[in-house]
Parts: structure tokens; sequence; C-alpha cells
């Protein structure tokens, strides 16, 4: 490989470019090259409809991926759960990096947390997943809130606590610790509340399939545990034929004795953005050795869930 700059993809939001930039220096690092970023524009930034009206499957990475096959730009950083489930062939997911925190948390007026908020607290969130898991809680808690539809960045989401629009916002805690505002954070929800969205808290290194000195360089920041657990999420979604903006949540940890690791938990959730209808489920098996291992387990759970009567919980499913 020559020792010009490698030209890197990214979104513009604060997020991306922050995201982007730990990836660059980490990409710096493995292959001695300088590493530049190049911004690029997506759908889902410019359009200001709801991710539920505008299915939110490809429209921040449609325009990354045009990028990387046009030779515009040699690699391309993405929030791992914005990716579809269907790989391109002529792209290869090069690495997934060391996990961060995959919890959603809650930024609320007056440090509140998500229990001790007001009745009739407005909560924003843009995400049907979120919605349906907080109105489910909310219901079988006695809880009353209202969840409002919400778009913008981290700023303009939090902005409307501040002005008192809301009362409280979620996000991923992976993103505020990324642009230096996990601070902020008055609550941090277990995964036994809101059940992340697949892929959560995980980046995806994305490149030409055809340049395989970098697939292997890139290669290098792949996490092995990382790649198995959101392979075995995003199994379950694709199974499940919903696309990343649907009411559906995933994750896969690992169960350990000790220091030792016995085996790997996957569970998934799915319901009525009312909250009103549930099927929320699990599987528990050995730590997958292979993605093939893990892409079963995600589908032999996601059958399961279907079995249940998740297909009638997530309005259109994905094409």
């Amino acid at each position: 490989m020559s020792d010009n700059p490698l030209r890197l993809g990214t979104r513009r939001s604060r997020l991306a470019l922050a995201q982007s930039g730990q990836v660059a220096e980490a990409v710096s690092r493995v292959t001695g090259r300088p590493v530049e970023l190049v911004e690029i524009t997506t759908y889902g930034d410019t359009s200001r409809e709801h991710l539920a009206q505008i299915g939110g499957t490809g429209v921040f990475v449609t325009a990354l991926r045009d990028a990387l096959l046009r030779g515009e730009v040699d690699f391309a950083v993405h929030s791992l759960k914005d990716l579809p489930t269907t790989q391109p062939a002529d792209l290869v997911l090069a690495a997934v990096p060391v996990r961060e925190d995959p919890r959603d948390v809650v930024v609320a007026r007056d440090a509140l947390k998500f229990t001790d908020l007001p009745r009739g607290a407005r909560i924003g969130t843009g995400s049907p997943r979120r919605t349906a898991q907080l109105n489910a809680y909310a219901r079988a808690h006695g809880l009353d809130i209202e969840t409002v539809p919400i778009r913008g960045n981290v700023d303009t989401r939090i902005g409307y606590v501040h002005d008192g629009e809301l009362d409280a916002v979620v996000l991923a805690a992976a993103g505020l610790s990324r642009i230096g505002r996990i601070d902020e954070v008055t609550d941090f929800l277990s995964v036994d509340t809101v059940l992340p969205a697949p892929g959560q808290g995980a980046l995806a290194i994305e490149c030409a399939a055809h340049h395989a000195e970098l697939v292997a360089l890139l290669g290098e920041l792949d996490d092995p545990f990382t790649r198995v657990a959101v392979t075995a999420e995003r199994s379950l979604l694709a199974a499940l034929e919903a696309g990343c903006s649907a009411p559906v949540g995933a994750l896969a940890d690992l169960l350990a004795d000790g220091q030792i690791v016995k085996e790997m938990r996957l569970r998934g959730v799915v319901g009525t953005t009312d909250g009103t209808r549930m099927v929320q489920m699990s599987t528990t098996g050995p730590v997958p050795e292979t993605y093939d291992q893990a892409t079963a387990l995600g589908r032999e759970l996601a059958a399961e869930m279907l079995a249940q009567g998740a297909a009638g919980l997530m309005g259109e499913r994905a094409q």
C-alpha cells in the first residue's frame, strides 16, 4: 500500500465525526498511514421526517456506501445499529471494534431518574423500540408518561429538556460517551427495562471487498466477541424481517462463573409502540465459535418469537 492518506467516509454529525476520529487514530496506529475524514451527507441527515415514516433502514449509510463503491473513500465508519442486515456483495464489514456500553440512558430535568419523573412526564425519543418498551414498563409499574417523537442531533434532543419542552429524553449511552457528555446522564436504563437496538454501542468499519490488503489491516481492529454478539443480534433482526427502525430490541451477552465464561445469552423483544403487547424471549447456549453458529442462534430465537406472534407487533415488515 502507498503512503498516501487513507480516506475515511463519515457522516457530518458531531457524534459521527467523534467516533470516526477515534477509528481514524486506531487505523493510523495499525497502518502507519495518516487518515483524513471525508464528510458525506446522508438522506437521514437531511430529512426532517421521523425514522418510522422514512423507513430507517439504510437512510444513514447508503450515501457512504455509494462513496465506497465509487472509490471516493477507502473505508467508512457506521454506527452498527444503522446498518441494514443484508451486506452488499462488493463491500465487506472489515472490523467491529470493542463495543461500548449498549444501554439506553435518560437525560432528565432536575437530575431525575426515569422512575422518579412526575405524572404526565413528556419523554422524547425517535425510536419506536424505545417507545414500545418505555410504554410497556410504564403500564406494568403504574407510571404516567407520554412518549413524544423527536428528531435531531444530541445537542438538539438534550436542548428540549433544557428549554423545558420535555421532561426527559432517552439516548444511547455510547453516543454520549463518545462526545464527552456522559456526565449529563441522570439514569442508566437496565436492559431488563429497555433492551437496546441490535448492535447498539458497536461501530462498523466497512470497505470495498476487492481491497484485500486494506481489509486485512482493518481486521486488526476487530473484536471477536463483539462481532459474534452483534452477529447473533442482527441475525435475529433479519429473521424477523424487521428494519433498524422497527420496535425490536436484542442483546447478546456473556454469562460467567467467576472469571470463566460459560455461555452466551441472547435476548430479544418486539412490541407495539403503545406498550400493550410484547413478545420477549431469550435463549442461552455455548459461546458461538463461528459466525455461522451466532447466526443460527439469532434465527432460532427469532423463530420462537414469530411463533408467539411477533410478526403482528411490528407493523410493516422490512422488504
